[in-house]
Parts: structure tokens; C-alpha cells; sequence
């Protein structure tokens, strides 16, 4: 599959998806970039802003398969990685697969559930395979996880821990929408006589394997990768108000969803703008506030907005 292709199958599948939600353009596409990166994404914000909606639309017009896992303080990591059962007839232990092997795994309220549940997600998140008993399975193409987690809910929560925060290569929080935004809704309500909102598959899950296949052929220059380098850096040197800044993981994160980004703009080549768009999603929680500013309102990503400003923009003739 080419760059252009990607462009026209990426307006398709926004456009199915944009028959359940209402405005959050730029959400959608970014959500739609991390997919085509294949990467992870935490939608973190407050409740009934459409999050698991988001996740099931993207799943319906990708053509991919489902599934949805509500996280809580009792769920076992066998609940969704699988477990081994013993079957008296031919005396063999039999594996039963856990809703991880599927396609786009909606993890809703991650934080709810116990670190040991939550780290069972690591190794498929990270390697895409599962090993039970000795035992590795290989995992569906594409494998997302899509996690959501309620910001304002904090009792009787675990917070992710910062290795598992990391393995999502965007976060995303979605907003209220505008007053003409939530007219709309209702008024869409109305029409369609029913909860339910017809989305229809524009892509497989195998053209979807061959979208981010394509990416790998958008050209980045030195002048872009030393831009994504000095982004980087630059949250580690802000000694005053980080306490540790991101990885080479970041800087991974930037290259692979500034081409996804390019190749949704019909563009087989990365400009600086790219990698603006993706930055703040792809570096905020990747960044440790120093003690003093947890108390404050200065934020992760308003700190990296910051940062982009200060960092040199590369020229093109």
C-alpha cells in the first residue's frame, strides 16, 4: 500500500467514526495516527465524554475485532490474558484464550485494577505475544490496547506506574464539546431513533497491517530527526521544573507518529509541523514534575507546549 492510499483509506475510516462522535477532529486523527504507529493510547478524562464510544467506532470501521474489558479491584490477570484447563478426556491441559487476543482491546478504568493485574498487560503491550506456563502465543495483527482512566476518581485506584505509562505512545484527553457540538448530539439522537449508531468496516485487518506497513516509507530528514532529538533533550535539561524527562523511547514515539501523522496528510515525507501536532501527546506523560508542582496548576502538557516554543524550528528552502 502507498502514502496516498493510507491518506484516502485514513479520510474514510474518520469519516465513519465521525458519524458517532461530534467534533474532536483533532482527537480523532490523533487517535487514528497512534493506530497507524502502532502504538498504544490512554484516553484520560472525566466520565461521559464519549472515550469507550471512540474506541468501539475506531474498532468498527477499521473491519477489526473487539473486545472490552472493565477493570476492576478484584480482576485476575488470567481474566485477560487466558488460563490452562485441565480437560479429562484427552488428560491434557488445554489453553483458553483471554479477551487480549483480539484486535483493539478497550482496558476501561485500567487504573481501577491491582498492579498485578495491570502489569499482566506489559509483555502483550510490549512484545505482542503472551506467555502462560512456559508457553508463548502469539497475538493478532494489529494489536491495540485503547485504556481509559477516570482522572477525578482516585479512591480506590492504582495509579499506572511510570514503565506502564510509558508503553502507551500517546495520551490523550478528549474535553467537553462546545455548545453547538452538544446540540448536535442530541439532535443526532433524535434522528437516528435508537442508541446504537451505524458505523460501517472500510478497511480489514490486514489492509490495516499493510497502512502501517507503509509508514516506514515516509521520508524523515536529518534536519527533522536532530528536531525531534532537541525536543527530547530539552525536556531533560529543564532541571526547574522536571524531575526526570523523557526516554529514547519518547524520541521514538515522535519519529513513528510524526510519519503516521505525514502520511494521513497525504505527505510521504515528515515537515516540522508534524511533529508539533504529536508532540504533547507523545511526550506529556512521559514527564516527572519536580515535588513542588504537583500542588499547582502547571501541567505535563503545558509544560511540553512550553518547550516546543523554546526549541529551534528547522528551515526547508
Amino acid at each position: 500500500m502507498k502514502v496516498e492510499e493510507v491518506e484516502l483509506k485514513g479520510k474514510e475510516v474518520l469519516g465513519e467514526v465521525k458519524k458517532a462522535i461530534v467534533g474532536k477532529d483533532e482527537v480523532l486523527r490523533l487517535i487514528l495516527t497512534t493506530i497507524l504507529a502502532d502504538g498504544h493510547i490512554l484516553l484520560e478524562d472525566l466520565p461521559g465524554l464519549a472515550k469507550t464510544l471512540m474506541a468501539k467506532s475506531f474498532a468498527r470501521a477499521l473491519g477489526v475485532e473487539f473486545r472490552r474489558v472493565q477493570f476492576t479491584p478484584d480482576l485476575l490477570p488470567s481474566d485477560i490474558l487466558g488460563v490452562s484447563i485441565f480437560n479429562q478426556k484427552t488428560l491434557e491441559f488445554e489453553f483458553k484464550r483471554g479477551p487480549v487476543f483480539t484486535n483493539v482491546l478497550l482496558a476501561d478504568e485500567i487504573n481501577r485494577a491491582p498492579p498485578k493485574t495491570q502489569s499482566a498487560l506489559l509483555e502483550a503491550m510490549q512484545e505482542r505475544q503472551v506467555t502462560i506456563e512456559g508457553n508463548t502465543y502469539e497475538l493478532p495483527k494489529p494489536f491495540i490496547v485503547i485504556a481509559t482512566q477516570n482522572p477525578i476518581e482516585q479512591e480506590g485506584t492504582y495509579p499506572l506506574p511510570e514503565a506502564q505509562l510509558d508503553r502507551f505512545l500517546v495520551r490523550l484527553r478528549v474535553g467537553y464539546p462546545s455548545k453547538e457540538e452538544e446540540i448536535e448530539i442530541l439532535r443526532r439522537r433524535m434522528e437516528r431513533k435508537k442508541e446504537e449508531v451505524d458505523i460501517h468496516p472500510v478497511t480489514t485487518p490486514e489492509e490495516v497491517v499493510e497502512m502501517q506497513r507503509a509508514i516506514e516509507d515516509v521520508y524523515v530528514s536529518d534536519a527533522i530527526l536532530e528536531y525531534i532529538t532537541d525536543i527530547v533533550t530539552a525536556t531533560r535539561e529543564n532541571k526547574k521544573e522536571i524531575e526526570v524527562g523523557a526516554s529514547p523511547r519518547g524520541s521514538l514515539a515522535l519519529l513513528k507518529l510524526s510519519r503516521a501523522y505525514a502520511a494521513l496528510n497525504g505527505r510521504d515525507y515528515v515537515i516540522p509541523d508534524d511533529v508539533k501536532a504529536v508532540a504533547v501527546p507523545a511526550l506529556s506523560h512521559r514527564l516527572i514534575l519536580k515535588r513542588e508542582l504537583w500542588y499547582t496548576r502547571v501541567s505535563q502538557e503545558s509544560i511540553t507546549k512550553k518547550l516546543l516554543d523554546r526549541v529551534p524550528v528547522p528551515k526547508f528552502e
